[in-house]
Formats: C-alpha cells, structure tokens, sequence
C-alpha cells in the first residue's frame, strides 16, 4: 500500500497562515531568494507616477467634452481610470513585502535592518489588530442571541477582547507614528521604507482618499462641478450654421482627434509598463505551479519522510503562490481595464471621426452654395451692364445707371458673405446694429456727403459741363464725384466769362446746408434774360425810340429764336407745367433825368456775349438813323444780365 499523509483543507489554510506570518515576523529572505529577477522598488515608484500622470491628463478630456455624447465617454473613462490608479496602488502595496530593504544614506545595514524590522513589526501588529477587530464582531453578533450564563460570558470575553483592541491600536498607532518619522527624516525615494512612500503618494491624491466622509464630500462637491462643467460646455456650444462657425469647428474636432490620439498612446504605453511589471511574477507563479505539480506526482511514489519534506516545500509554495498572485491581480484587472478604456476612446474617435465628417460635407455645401449665389449676383449684375449700354444712350443717365450697379453689386455681396459666413442672424443684427451706429457718428460727413450726390444727379441734378453757382463761385462742373464735386471757376463781367485756371471743390453735403446757395440751368435748357436800358431826353419821341430799339433786337433775336424755342419747348416737358414762350418785352419808365427804355431778351449762355456786341452795334446804328432821339446823359445804353451785375455796352 501507498503511504500517505491526509491534509484538510483546515489545516493546508492553517499552515498557509502560519507560513504567511512566519515571512511577515521573520523576514522575506527566503522569497526574495526566489525571486531575483523581480523589477525594484524604483521601478515600481516610477510606475506609479506614471499612472498617476495618465489620470491627470483627464482633464484633456475634459476640455473635449462639448457634446452629450462626450461627457457619456468622459463619465466611462473617469471611472475606469480610478479603477486603474487605485488596482496601481494595490500592486505597489502587495509588492511591498517583497521588496528589497534599501539603505538611507548615511546609515549603516545595521540601521538598515533596524528600519526593516520596525516595519515588520508594524505589519505584524496591523495584521494583530485585524484579527482582534474580526474576534469583536464575531463577539458582538454571538452576544445578541445569547441567553442566560452564556450571555454574561460573553459579555466578559468582549469586554477582556476589547482591552486588547486597545491595547493592539495602541501599539499600531505607536509603530506607524515611528515609521512616518523615520520616513520623514530621510528622502522619501531613499528612506527603505516602500510602503511609507506608497502611502504618500496616495495620500497626494484626492480621488483615491480612504475616508469615506472626505470621499463623499468629494463627489458631491468636485464631481457636479465637472459634470456641470462640461454640460455648460455643451450647452454653450450650439450646430453651427455659418461658414467661419463652421471652419472653427472642424478645427476643433481635428485637435480632438488629436487629443484623443495621444490619449490613446499613453494609455498603450501604460499598458506595456504594467505588462512589463507582471511578467516576473507570472514566469514565477508559472514555474511555482510546474514544481507543485512535480510534488505532487512524486508524492505517489514518495515514503513517511519524503512525504513530510514535501509538504514542508507544498507550504513554502503556497505561500510565495499567495503572495505573487496578490501582485499579479491587481496587474491583471488593470490590463482588462485598459483595453475598456481603450475600446472606449476608440468609439469617442469613432463617434468624432463621424461629426468630422458630417460637418465638413455640411461647409462643403455651404461653400458652394454660397459661390453659386456670388456666381448668379454676379450674372446678375453683368446683365444690367449690357441693359444699361444697349438701352440707356444719355451718357449722364448711363453713367449714375453703372454706379447704382456698383453699389447694388457691392452691398447685396456684402450681405451674402455676412449671411454666410455669420452663425446666428440675431447676433449679426445687434452686431451689424453696433457698427452702423458707430459709423453714423465717426462718418456722418462723409455719410452726408453719399446722399448729398443721390440729390446732385437727381431729375433737376448737374451733369458735368453744366454752369452752377454755389455760394457765390460760379463755374463749370468737371467732375461729380460720391462725395466731392469738383468746379472749373470762371469769372468776369455779366456773360462775358473766363477760366480762371483754378477747380473749385465742394463737398456734396453743400446741397443741405441752409446758408448755401446753388443755381443752375434747368435741364435741357441753355438760356438767359438780358436786358438792355437806352434813356431818352424829355424831349424826344419815345414811340419812335421804342421802335427802334425793339427792331434792332428783333433783327439779332431772329439768328437764335428757333434755338430758345426749342429749350422752352424741352423745359416745359421736363418741368411738365405750363411756361409762356419767351420773347422780346419792352418798358419805359420815368427818370429824373429822362424816359428810361427797358427792353428785355433772352440769349443763348454760350453765345451771350456776341449777341450783346451786335445788339449793342444794332442799336447805335438806328439811334444814328434818327436824330430826333436823343439820349439822356452821356448817351450810353447799358446791357446786364437779368439777376446779374450791370454791364457797360
């Protein structure tokens, strides 16, 4: 028969316990002998930051959470990456124990050890004062169905167990407050105390805070605010509508993208770090197994003394098996939890990738419906340019026609680019209100000045060539500009008139201003009143001196009666009321000195001046004729223009 040694599962657990405690009370030496090729505890610290480097960068996504469906993908990799920080702190507290002792500086091994064993005895006395805290509540629930004698033994055992919870949180109180000193005294890298800078660094972090007070006030506090946050940001942030809303956005979902990217590549390098870390432990764990099973075939075979020797080796494994599955759990929830998180920020692209390109079809149709209305304003306008050539043949007409074009074409193009490239109408309107306001008051000359030229080359306007006098200048019009108009001067004696060599230039605003005066020709006409004065002696024969002097014009009328016919006839058409013909009108009044014979008449403005002479030469000719009219004074007839300054003839 076979011999063999029966083991329960109450005593392999029993032994397991003994060993674990063994290790704790005793030191890891003998682990840490099997376990040569395990990454250090610098290794492990730099891990740490690592992660929690990683976590922070959440606030990259936090920043990228402007729709409902981000702050979903954001609230998923929240949660998953607390789970990853606190499971790269549960490694780094199981691995502990199995890290090697390190030297402070300045100290020696033997204060090395003496450090290493401080914190043995601390965990020892944690591990104490768990166990009595368990033995309490098993004694508190016995002590509620208890009755009799029974209950009061119980009573006595909890109030004895009590003293020694106190007695144990003493001692743990006392050895932890030694330890932070002496990890205190020293750097926190070179203390030798790996768990102590582990704490520490947890303890930096608020969303892995232990207390459960502070861990909920907390999430009622930061949390909603992030949440409110981000829901802000959504609401702020609307469908945009216009062409720049919509340049921006595709700007900002490519630098998501791009966020995410980098995201994506952190966590792959997180990922590696924490498989670089595992892998130790599990070519041990895999070599610990394969001896286990190697006992346990050679336990068919094995006799009483062998049999012990391998349960001796059974418990020693079972107890490393322990410990090196403590350090790789952590490791391997945390390689489930990055491909979540990497899955999930994959579907965030993939959800990004999609407004991407739905936005960027929606500014590809905005930007050619909008060349497209351009293109027809444009048509447009090139068909009112060949109307205007074909159909209006006055050059002046033609000429206000084109720049009427001008500024339809330029303002409706205006409008469209606001309308395309604004997002919101009523945000446009307030602005559009905003900047017309501010141009009215900074431009209200030149503003002026624009409707000024609409009344210029209105039905009754100039036209350049006309005569106008404004405000005592009197000149031709060379240039009518949008907000300038420019006069050749010219200057002498009733119609005889010259260049003088200088441009005059008024603003078109002149046309509102009260004090300032402006003539002109009516259009289509070209003729003036003058008016010529003869005065006879008391004693000459005034029907005959009128006579005279009325055929004498009349001769000289005749040369130009059809051309002023022609301009009254094209004044009343233009005027469309009623106006007598001008002809030759004559009035004698009495002088002092004698009868005055006024005779008035119209000429033409570009030949005024001749007319005159050969009126003039006409009339001292008859006056010659008849002796019997005498003239007044020193005998000299006087010509003016009608509204004009006399003219000595």
């Amino acid at each position: 028969m076979k011999s063999y040694i029966p083991f329960s599962r109450a005593a392999i657990l029993a032994v397991v316990a003994v060993a674990v405690f063994a290790l704790l009370s005793w030191g890891i030496d003998d682990v840490q002998k099997g376990h040569a090729n395990l990454p250090n505890p610098q290794q492990v610290i730099d891990y740490l930051k690592q992660a929690i480097d990683w976590h922070h960068q959440l606030t990259v996504e936090e920043q990228l959470a402007t729709d409902p469906s981000d702050v979903l993908f954001l609230e998923d990799d929240r949660q998953i990456a607390k789970q990853v920080l606190q499971l790269s702190f549960d490694f780094a507290r199981a691995y502990a124990p199995l890290a090697p002792a390190q030297a402070t500086p300045g100290t020696t091994n033997g204060g090395s050890s003496k450090y290493q064993s401080l914190f043995r005895e601390a965990a020892a006395a944690d591990a104490n004062l768990r166990q009595i805290q368990s033995e309490m509540a098993d004694l508190k629930v016995k002590l509620q169905t208890a009755r009799g004698s029974n209950r009061q033994k119980l009573q006595s055992t909890l109030d004895e167990t009590q003293s020694e919870l106190d007695l144990a949180e003493t001692r743990s109180q006392t050895l932890h407050a030694m330890l932070q000193f002496v990890s205190g005294a020293g750097s926190a890298a070179n203390s030798g105390n790996l768990l102590t800078q582990i704490e520490e660094i947890q303890r930096s972090i608020p969303e892995l805070e232990t207390d459960t007070t502070k861990a909920s006030g907390a999430r009622t506090t930061s949390r909603p605010a992030s949440n409110s946050g981000a829901l802000q940001a959504t609401s702020r942030r609307a469908q945009p509508s216009g062409i720049l809303a919509l340049v921006e956005d595709l700007f900002a979902l490519k630098q998501k993208l791009h966020a995410l990217d980098q995201r994506a590549k952190a966590t792959d390098a997180l990922s590696q770090s924490s498989q670089q870390l595992r892998n130790p432990f599990v070519a041990n764990i895999t070599a610990e197994a394969q001896r286990g099973e190697q006992l346990a075939q050679e336990a068919d075979t094995s006799g009483p003394a062998q049999l012990e020797q391998q349960k001796r080796e059974l418990d020693a494994l079972t107890a490393s098996f322990k410990q090196a599955s403590s350090v790789i759990l952590p490791l391997g929830k945390q390689a489930v939890l990055f491909d979540l998180y990497k899955n999930n920020v994959v579907r965030w692209r993939s959800t990004v990738e999609s407004q991407y390109s739905t936005e960027l079809k929606k500014l590809m149709v905005r930007i050619a419906l909008f060349g497209l209305i351009v293109a027809v304003i444009l048509g447009l306008s090139e068909i009112w340019r060949r109307a205007t050539f074909r159909y209006v043949h006055d050059l002046r007409r033609r000429y206000q026609f084109l720049l009427l074009r001008r500024i339809v074409l330029w303002c409706v193009i205006g409008i469209t680019v606001a309308f395309a490239l604004a997002t919101e109408i009523g945000s446009l309107a307030t602005f559009a209100g905003l900047i017309t306001a501010g141009i009215a008051v900074a431009l209200q000359n030149v503003i002026l000045a624009i409707a000024g030229y609409f009344f210029l080359i209105g039905k009754y306007g100039v036209r350049v060539g006309d005569r106008v006098q404004i405000s005592g200048v009197t000149g031709d019009v060379v240039d009518i500009g949008l907000i300038r108009l420019h006069l050749m001067e010219v200057a002498g004696a009733g119609a005889d008139r010259q260049p003088t060599g200088r441009v005059v230039v008024f603003s078109n605003s002149i046309v509102f201003q009260a004090g300032a005066s402006f003539f002109k020709q009516i259009p289509g006409t070209n003729f003036l009143w003058h008016e010529i004065t003869v005065t006879l002696a008391p004693t000459a024969d005034y029907h005959l001196a009128e006579k005279r002097i009325r055929e004498a014009i009349e001769r000289v009328y005749e040369q130009y009666k059809e051309k002023i016919e022609q301009q009254h006839r094209r004044m009343e058409q233009t005027l469309n009321i009623p106006i007598a013909m001008p002809k030759i009108r004559t009035r004698i009044s009495a002088r002092q000195s004698g009868l005055e014979v006024s005779i008035r008449y119209p000429v033409d403005v570009e030949h005024a001046a001749d007319i005159d002479d050969q009126i003039t030469r006409e009339l001292m000719d008859a006056l010659k004729q008849s002796p019997e009219l005498q003239l007044a004074g020193s005998g000299v007839p006087t010509i003016q223009a009608v509204g004009d300054e006399p003219k000595a003839a």
